[in-house]
């Protein structure tokens, strides 16, 4: 059993608090990613699960073992580290058979388990290149390979698609999904991308100043924000989040434009109450462009000025001036629009998202 621990984990460097008391229990087999912006703290927290980083405070461990005082070769884990770390003298297979020689497996074993890890990954016609023979994502397919053969209870990946190109780390990133399918090891992930996490991950583990602000299946982090920072990092392009006032059953904004009250908080504020209000994209489209979620009634419809648009082929995103500032919305079927253009835009208030101005947590919750 291969699950992952942390309790009350800190980290400090001498008087400056990095990660503050975090909890995490991570399942045998699961895939976690944490993601957040840099310096949240999670590469901070990746390295100390695998004991490059000394912990300030707190417990971690792996399957039924404290690892706190173990060192990294005694925890039984690999990493894929964002450079590659290839040895460049050496071939594809000296670089992934190198761990093993080191702790004297036999030649019979090495081999076995260096072709096994070719395999999964399709690095068998690459085998006697070097590293400067061989393109980024290769690179990257032998870093993992060389993390396969020993066959770790956990993997444990620092940005690894970091250096790619666009295409390669889609491509790398299908490779990562397929490794897990096959090996079926406990995978911990750190990405500043939130792509690469929404399409990895079981479980995304979303962190801020060294605190978790949420835990949750992609689809939970997304469609179930918990607090205003997720609301606004998930999702892309982001969603609209703007502070209002509830007066009389609405929405008020600052510049005065205003929105229904969604019926679905109707009971969870109280007039005057400052609020901050969020919708995504997709949840804003000019009227008869887009699909609504709720019935009818719940769809509120505007007209508002077109800022700017971006084509991408079956969908635009419409940029339009609404409660003093730029919302962005999803246009499907487009058709084309000018700057300045009126149009009428419709809101599907069932997916709206409110959260307490004095906290950022959800009132949904």
């Amino acid at each position: 059993m291969a699950q992952v621990s942390l309790k009350k984990l800190v980290k400090r460097y001498g008087a400056l608090e990095i990660v503050h008391g975090i909890d995490l229990d991570i399942k045998d087999k699961e895939f976690i990613a944490l993601v957040g912006p840099s310096g949240c703290g999670k590469s901070t927290t990746l390295r100390m699960i695998a004991g490059l980083e000394d912990i300030s405070g707190g417990e971690i461990s792996i399957g039924d073992t404290v690892v706190n005082d173990l060192p990294p070769r005694d925890r039984n884990i690999s990493m894929v580290f964002q450079s590659y770390a290839l040895y460049p003298h050496m071939t594809v297979r000296e670089n992934m058979g190198f761990s093993l020689k080191i702790a004297k497996r036999s030649q019979a074993e090495i081999d076995e388990r260096v072709n096994e890890a070719a395999k999964i990954l399709s690095l068998e016609a690459l085998m006697e290149r070097r590293p400067a023979q061989l393109s980024g994502g290769q690179r990257q397919r032998v870093a993992m390979g060389r993390a396969i053969v020993r066959q770790p209870d956990v993997f444990l990946f620092d940005e690894p698609l970091s250096n790619l190109d666009a295409k390669l780390r889609t491509q790398v990133r299908t490779e990562i999904k397929r490794l897990h399918a096959k090996v079926q090891s406990t995978m911990i992930y750190v990405t500043h991308d939130q792509v690469e996490a929404m399409t990895l991950a079981d479980r995304i583990v979303i962190m801020r100043d060294g605190y978790i602000e949420q835990v949750g299946t992609p689809d939970e982090v997304f469609k179930k924000p918990a607090t205003r920072f997720v609301a606004g990092f998930i999702g892309s392009p982001p969603m609209n989040i703007e502070e209002a006032k509830v007066e009389a059953g609405k929405l008020v904004f600052k510049n005065g434009d205003s929105l229904p009250l969604p019926v679905q908080f109707k009971d969870r504020v109280k007039d005057g109450q400052q609020v901050v209000f969020g919708l995504r994209p997709d949840d804003i489209f000019p009227t008869g462009h887009g699909l609504h979620s709720g019935e009818d009634a719940d769809v509120h419809h505007n007209e508002v000025s077109v800022v700017i648009t971006e084509p991408l082929g079956n969908e635009t995103l419409v940029f339009v001036e609404f409660a003093g500032r730029e919302w962005v919305s999803r246009m499907l079927n487009p058709r084309l629009l000018k700057t300045g253009e009126r149009l009428q835009m419709s809101f599907d208030l069932s997916q709206a998202h409110l959260f307490s101005a004095e906290t950022g947590k959800s009132l949904a919750l």
